[in-house]
């Protein structure tokens, strides 16, 4: 089912479930979103085995409430964003399309850092050609290349926001550090770095994140199908709930933080439903802290 009614009789998206978050002060959007990198093909490079299913993806994600999307301008390369507008567009109202650029890709599984001025612009305005917008809502820096000064690269992010082209700045896989010195040059409403339940090194960042009220966007979500394992704890405590390790690795981590923005991603409707129904499965406290410690010890 896709909705769920409310006490007071209305209907409500299922991923609203997960509750709303709101960055830049300005958009708003459920806590559940989706990551589109997967609707690419083998090695994130070209078109998906099954182009129509990618679609139904998509629409479907939208249909569960889903209003927050993430990709970059380096998945396909190109693929990714071509299909999204292919699916959706014209957009709803309401949704958060969000883009990345920083990456060249010489062939499949390759990424090499590319943060010249030249290429960085011409990132974006590809990017908004593909999804067919004229202002991007939320346009992250996808590495800090450390071939070129820093403040040349959040420059130009600051030109292309100036333009109009870009209306939020967000950083991924990034330092406190490095959000700090960042900060000094432009507003950065969104980090997005690898975290999940099984993967806790950006503690840190996270916790940073929560101070200064800045989404966090944790990519690898569910650690890359880890939490899946059979015989893993994870698994175990998703038994005991009825529920998948998925849904209870998702649940975790909308738990973990208030600032928190998981964003799974999959090819297939029927895993896009699993995911979302996550946004039901409510973990307390001392579930967080159990999930916490058994994810250490495996």
């Amino acid at each position: 089912m896709p909705k769920k009614r409310s006490a007071t009789g209305s209907v409500q998206p299922l991923a609203a479930k997960a509750g709303e978050l709101s960055i830049g002060n300005d958009l708003r959007f459920t806590r559940l979103g989706f990551g589109a990198m997967r609707i690419t093909g083998a090695g994130v490079w070209g078109e998906p085995a099954d182009r129509s299913e990618a679609v139904r993806v998509l629409r479907r994600a939208i249909e569960l409430g889903v209003n927050f999307i993430d990709t970059a301008d380096s998945y396909g390369p190109g693929v990714s964003e071509k299909i999204i507008a292919d699916a959706l567009h014209p957009y709803p109202a309401n949704l958060v399309i969000a883009t990345k650029g920083g990456f060249d890709r010489p062939g499949p599984n390759r990424w090499v850092e590319n943060g010249k001025p030249e290429h960085l612009r011409a990132a974006c305005e590809g990017s908004l050609r593909r999804l067919r917008l004229d202002r991007i809502d939320l346009y992250q820096l996808h590495r800090i290349d450390s071939k070129v000064p820093a403040e040349d690269q959040l420059g130009t992010l600051k030109d292309l926001q100036a333009e109009g082209k870009i209306k939020h700045i967000g950083l991924s896989e990034v330092s406190v550090q490095q959000i700090q010195q960042s900060r000094k040059v432009v507003p950065i409403v969104s980090i997005q770095n690898r975290y999940s339940v099984a993967d806790r090194g950006s503690e840190d960042v996270l916790e940073y994140c929560e101070k200064e009220n800045i989404a966090f966007i944790p990519w690898f979500p569910l650690a890359a199908g880890r939490v899946s394992d059979a015989g893993s704890p994870i698994a175990e405590v998703a038994a005991r709930l009825k529920a998948s390790p998925s849904q209870v690795a998702l649940a975790w981590l909308l738990a973990r933080s208030p600032v928190m923005l998981p964003i799974p991603g999959t090819s297939k409707v029927e895993h896009l439903e699993e995911n979302v129904a996550a946004a039901e499965l409510k973990i307390d406290k001392s579930g967080i802290l159990e999930l916490s410690r058994l994810a250490r010890a495996s």
